[in-house]
């Protein structure tokens, strides 16, 4: 049970109020957002509620159990705040929402309602539909390492102890030619073998897309130059002359690890792990099977 401010609860006592709701956003880039629904900017707590943004909410869903509870937040895209490009590039995704019941009159007098992040955003061509999770749904992610034959660690990060700002691993070039939506022939990297890159990165230092990252599917190397090809369609059309850094990727094979990274050592799977014809033999006199110990 929420304990209520006295002064909010003496005005809730009175029958007639004077209350809007407040979301307060924090994106993942430390940037805070604010919207009402009241037609006049609300400020509290260091924070501008943005009015008129057309931020909508469906009903608080709550539970006892440990199902995840989830809120709905409609709003049509005419908030300066909110674009189309941002929503796609990923900028809200997982989000953190505070939802505010607050007396407009007297914005002291409020309550915290509820506290998640965004889920799910569905787009329309004038409108988006947020999906406000509740902190229960942090519940259904998996937590701990899994017994599997490939490697869990990212690259580059502490467990995998790689430096990617090696030289030998990170290059550095710029768009001659888009090929397709996610592919393009770049300068700058012929000094690295084909498939170098294949399952790394892309991070972009200028042009449209600067500041962002995109992961590569493919490098390839013809006689006509180097072509580098995304997973996904980036956002921002990619255009000749945009500049990037790439670096090296790895398919979280145990071979991988040590013929291009030479960090057996680190590699955090289990090679020997084994497959799905060890399940399915069974015990032969003379067999391979024996029912001796593998």
């Amino acid at each position: 049970m929420k304990a209520l401010d006295p002064a909010l609860q003496a005005h809730l006592d009175e029958g007639t109020t004077t209350l809007a709701w407040c979301w307060r956003i924090t994106r993942a880039d430390a940037q805070v957002f604010g919207f009402t629904d009241h037609d006049r900017t609300l400020n509290f707590d260091g924070t501008s509620f943005e009015p008129d943004s057309g931020f909508a909410a469906s009903e608080i869903r709550a539970g006892s159990d440990l199902a995840v509870d989830a809120q709905d937040a409609e709003g049509v895209l005419r908030s300066d705040a909110i674009t189309e490009t941002d929503i796609l590039d990923g900028r809200w995704d997982n989000a953190t929402v505070e939802v505010w019941r607050v007396n407009w009159q007297d914005v002291s007098q409020r309550v915290l309602m509820r506290l998640g992040s965004i889920g799910q955003i569905r787009r329309g061509r004038v409108a988006f539909t947020a999906e406000v999770r509740s902190l229960a749904h942090v519940l259904n992610q998996t937590v701990g390492r899994t017994y599997q034959l490939s490697c869990d660690a990212e690259l580059g990060d502490a467990r995998c102890g790689v430096n990617l700002e090696d030289p030998a691993f990170k290059g550095a070039g710029s768009v001659v030619e888009v090929l397709r939506d996610r592919a393009f022939s770049a300068s700058g990297l012929s000094g690295f073998a084909a498939g170098w890159f294949s399952f790394g990165t892309v991070s972009w230092t200028s042009g449209a897309n600067a500041g962002r990252r995109a992961e590569v599917s493919m490098h390839s190397v013809t006689s006509s130059g180097v072509t580098i090809s995304l997973l996904e369609k980036p956002v921002r059309g990619i255009a000749p002359g945009d500049a990037f850094e790439i670096r090296a990727g790895c398919d979280k094979a145990l071979g991988t690890c040590a013929a291009k990274f030479a960090n057996a050592l680190n590699f955090r799977g289990f090679p020997h792990i084994p497959g799905d014809d060890a399940v399915l033999r069974y015990a032969r006199k003379g067999g391979a099977n024996s029912g001796e110990v593998l």
